[in-house]
């Protein structure tokens, strides 16, 4: 059972990370149920635009040498918290004891968020404004729309 679900995991990860018929295909032709719903949600995200592939943005964002480093140590942080959360389920931690980790991982999450987001607006959003691109305002909407879900 642990190496279906590590090979379930796999074909997630290849059709999610590839995104192309070809991936959801490859998962397709294993034929057991659960990589049939898994592909079916691929090619509904797919379809509804939910689904966004790091290769798929051509943007990219220099950032400072402070600004990369400072998101680098949140996020580090926010994994050693994740860490965390894992040795507390297999060392059989109490539900509350967890549920309290989760939040505090939640709101790092949410202040990670925030700071990127203003950061965001307040130099590429703000850029390409002044360059005339318009169409970073309507991009700037939907980001907030993913965010607000």
């Amino acid at each position: 059972m642990h190496n279906e679900n590590q090979e379930n995991a796999k074909n997630v990860e290849t059709a999610e990370s590839v995104g192309t018929v070809e991936s959801i295909d490859a998962a397709e032709s294993i034929g057991n149920a659960e990589n049939t719903r898994t592909v079916d949600s691929v090619e509904a995200a797919q379809e509804s635009g939910d689904m966004v592939c790091g290769h798929c943005s051509e943007k990219t964002k220099d950032r400072t040498g402070k600004e990369y480093k400072d998101m680098i140590n949140r996020l580090s942080r926010i994994e050693g918290q994740v860490r965390g959360i894992k040795n507390m389920v297999e060392k059989d931690a109490y539900c509350t004891d967890i549920l309290v980790q989760v939040a505090a991982v939640n709101a790092a999450l949410n202040s990670f968020n925030r700071v990127l987001l203003a950061n965001h607006i307040k130099t590429c959003v703000t850029q390409d404004i002044r360059d005339g691109k318009e169409e970073t305002v309507d991009e700037l909407i939907q980001t907030l729309k993913k965010l607000m879900k």
